[in-house]
């Protein structure tokens, strides 16, 4: 006899999670598939264990530079395997927060390796685990991504890590190559550095953090060499041999060496080993075409967070999850990609929402930016002696505020308030009516438009 659910959703991380919760809560019975734990990568090995460390990495920055601040802190130091057990027990409190919530919410929650088996004459979906077979209207695909791990000649025969096995090791390596300069590389590159290991990054493209501003990325890059960690641009890899990467540039080739090898060039959909070859769903790049309501090729089969290969972010996931349940629940809710910022949690943080100038060059769409160094901020100068910041805002020809970039913390917090703006369309003047406390960073998005 088979178990029959409204939902089923496989795949617990932020866009399984959050929908289970929604779904349970608007009524609908629902039963969640995890394999490993709940959280998804984004909390077991992404997102918040690297914050955890990258916020002891800054304490102890701030510590070594405390004379900037008439504070003397005489000889600090760290106890690196303590710094990696108390990211550990943060991630162990976030997971036993999210099985509380599944509970309380009456989400049944299958620990094992869901396998879907295909649709009944009525159209629902089957998924068989642990010996049992469950039914369900609706299925929520979120089985998220995972490493790519790119075919450098000898990168078999080589122990190298991803951001797993740097977020786990107990151990702090003298010296580091990361291969990708993307916002995984540069994050651990920020951490590394702190912690005293000498960083090389290595990226194919001439700038590091991919599609993020390129004037506030360049500026990133200066200080942090400018902190010691080298930067290989526009240099491709050509093998790795254990400590040693080969690398070529204009027909150059030379050899890098490092204790340790950091692959992080990207992660891609997890679209297999869990039957979904029965649905024959319509692909989308590497992932699952949907529509502006999560739905696939299916309409009671949804995909929700990194198997959509359009936008690999948490928040993007949970946003995706929310309106696929409302879909459900008979809320007609599209999905808006216009304002999702996307956020690089380094010392100074970097973080962007909208357009760019780049993107806008490329499409020939008229903009103008006003742009303004954070130093403007009273706040931002009372606790920043290390450097500056800027803030650009980029607007349409008629005023519409279309693209926001920060460069200097707390930009993380900030570009919340832009995102905001920028998906409801409004004008510069708009914006500035508003009343910003004084003195906040946050102020200098009024000041920029003023």
């Amino acid at each position: 006899m088979n178990m029959k659910y409204d939902v089923a959703i496989i795949g617990g991380g932020p866009a399984g999670y959050t929908a289970a919760e929604k779904a349970a809560k608007g009524g609908l019975s629902t039963v969640l598939f995890e394999k490993n734990a709940l959280g998804g990568v984004c909390l077991n090995e992404g997102c918040v264990p690297t914050k955890t460390l990258l916020y002891s990495a800054k304490t102890y920055d701030q510590i070594k530079h405390a004379s900037k601040y008439a504070v003397s802190a005489e000889n600090p130091s760290f106890d690196y395997p303590k710094i990696i057990a108390r990211k550990n027990k943060v991630v162990k409190k976030l997971t036993a927060g999210i099985r509380m919530k599944m509970k309380e919410s009456g989400v049944e929650v299958i620990t094992g390796e869901a396998m879907i088996q295909g649709k009944t004459d009525e159209g629902n979906i089957l998924i068989q685990c642990t010996e049992q077979v469950y039914e369900a209207k609706n299925l929520l695909v979120c089985t998220g991504s995972e490493s790519v791990i790119p075919p450098i000649p000898g990168v078999n025969e080589t122990e190298y890590w991803t951001s797993r096995e740097a977020l786990q090791s107990k151990e702090l390596p003298a010296s580091l190559i990361i291969i990708g300069g993307g916002v995984i590389g540069m994050e651990f590159a920020s951490f590394f550095n702190s912690m005293g290991t000498e960083v090389q990054v290595v990226e194919m493209l001439d700038k590091i953090l991919g599609p993020m501003d390129k004037e506030l990325s360049d500026m990133l890059q200066a200080e942090y060499a400018k902190r010691g960690v080298k930067f290989y641009l526009g240099h491709k890899v050509t093998g790795i041999h254990g400590q040693e990467v080969m690398v070529e540039k204009d027909g150059e080739s030379f050899t890098l060496y490092g204790e340790k090898v950091l692959l992080s060039v990207g992660r891609r959909p997890v679209t297999k080993g869990f039957g979904l070859e029965t649905l024959a769903l319509e692909p989308f790049r590497n992932g699952i075409k949907v529509n502006e309501y999560m739905q696939t090729s299916l309409p009671n089969v949804y995909a929700c967070g990194d198997i959509t290969a359009f936008s690999l972010l948490a928040h993007t996931a949970v946003s995706e999850a929310e309106v696929a349940i409302d879909h459900i629940l008979g809320k007609a809710r599209a999905m808006s990609y216009k304002a999702i910022p996307g956020v690089v949690y380094t010392n100074p943080e970097i973080a962007g929402v909208g357009k760019t100038e780049e993107e806008l060059q490329a499409s020939g769409t008229p903009y103008q930016v006003k742009k303004i160094p954070m130093a403007f901020s009273g706040r931002f100068v009372a606790e920043n002696e290390m450097g500056n910041g800027v803030c650009k805002l980029i607007l349409a020809e008629d005023g519409t505020l279309i693209g926001a970039h920060l460069l200097g913390n707390p930009a993380s917090e900030l570009i919340v308030i832009a995102g905001i703006a920028i998906e409801k369309g409004m004008k510069a003047e708009e914006l500035t009516s508003f009343v910003f406390p004084h003195p906040t960073v946050g102020e200098i998005l009024k000041e920029a438009l003023l």
